[in-house]
């Protein structure tokens, strides 16, 4: 018996050690990615941590801000350095979901034989951009649901695997501008993040002045592929979270809900709430961001981090709280204030 638990000791540290060995690689690896982002991307340092969040947690992003802030190129930069086939997809108010899936075309042979050919859309690749999805009208929007969350699609009933890894990396740009539609409940939730993106600093600005109006422009450099990046996304699954850490993120989430928390400002501003899926994207999240920064497990402090970018797309203020001027950010704040 004895000798049974030894062994069973042995194969723990074991894997313990393998754990780490597997760690620390994938963390020198990343940060040749951040280097590689870094030199096409200026001053947008915390953007760029939530995207490999993002990423290597297996979830879609939606990026938030006016047009010239630099969206499309970090997705274009994104694809490169992961070694993915990217497409981009220019969504307009006149795009169908065919555009987006595919369709089926009816060929005809020499023999006078017809049958039906499915030809694939851009889904089909490992890194799409949905350039200012919600540009595009609901019934198009929608045709994203399924890929987005069963990695598939189904054309006249017939069902098309995508490709693996697949992430929807889309933009959007601010509802007030025209012309805009607003994305449903349903596909928010689909998304691991919303990242918002801000006006860059000065010296930022002035550093991208230079570097991309010049003779030179730097070009990224690949350092993933996608077996590389699906191995690194199954690793994240196995970082160990503390029991401490699981109680913050169900706290978090609960009580963001109007009819479970504690908080007012919760009862009285908030019309629903985040759900379980935020806590899955929490528990993801927190993973992923450990083992960017070269830890082996997840902090509460990794749960405030996220909590901004994975929570403010579930929730939603009455109208009331709108017309008061209350932010879905102030709300969050509050719930995080009692880890602090």
């Amino acid at each position: 018996m004895s000798i049974e638990l030894k062994d069973k000791d042995n194969a723990h540290l074991e894997d313990s050690t393998q754990l780490i060995a597997r760690v620390d690689q994938l963390g020198e690896s990343i940060k040749k990615v951040r280097e590689s982002i870094g030199r096409i991307i200026f001053g947008q340092t915390e953007v760029i941590e939530e995207t490999l969040v993002t990423i290597f947690a297996g979830g879609h992003m939606l990026l938030i801000g006016v047009p010239g802030l630099g969206k499309t190129r970090l997705v274009e930069t994104l694809g490169t350095v992961l070694g993915l086939n990217d497409k981009r997809v220019q969504f307009t108010p006149d795009l169908m979901p065919a555009d987006i899936l595919g369709s089926e075309v009816l060929e005809e042979t020499e023999s006078g034989r017809r049958s039906f050919r499915f030809i694939e859309g851009p889904v089909f690749c490992q890194l799409l951009m949905a350039d200012e999805i919600n540009r595009a009208s609901p019934r198009t929007q929608s045709a994203l649901l399924q890929a987005m969350q069963e990695q598939k699609i189904s054309i006249a009933g017939h069902y098309h695997n995508l490709p693996r890894p697949f992430h929807v990396l889309a933009t959007q740009n601010p509802l007030e501008q025209e012309g805009t539609y607003p994305l449903p409940e349903a596909q928010l939730d689909r998304f691991l993040m919303q990242i918002d993106i801000d006006y860059p600093s000065l010296d930022a600005e002035r550093q991208i002045l230079v570097s991309t109006t010049g003779s030179i422009v730097e070009e990224p450099v690949k350092v993933f592929d996608d077996h590389s990046l699906i191995e690194a996304q199954e690793l994240v699954r196995h970082i160990p979270v503390g029991e401490s850490v699981m109680e913050a993120i169900l706290t978090l989430v609960r009580e963001g809900r109007p009819e479970s928390s504690n908080l007012p400002a919760v009862q009285e501003h908030v019309s629903w709430g985040p759900g379980p899926r935020a806590s899955q994207a929490l528990m993801l999240g927190v993973r992923a961001r450990a083992v960017i920064e070269g830890r082996l497990s997840p902090s509460i402090d990794d749960v405030i981090a996220l909590s901004h970018p994975i929570l403010r797309h579930r929730m939603a203020l009455t109208f009331a709280a709108r017309a008061e001027g209350i932010t879905i950010g102030q709300i969050i704040d509050q719930l995080c204030e009692r880890f602090n």
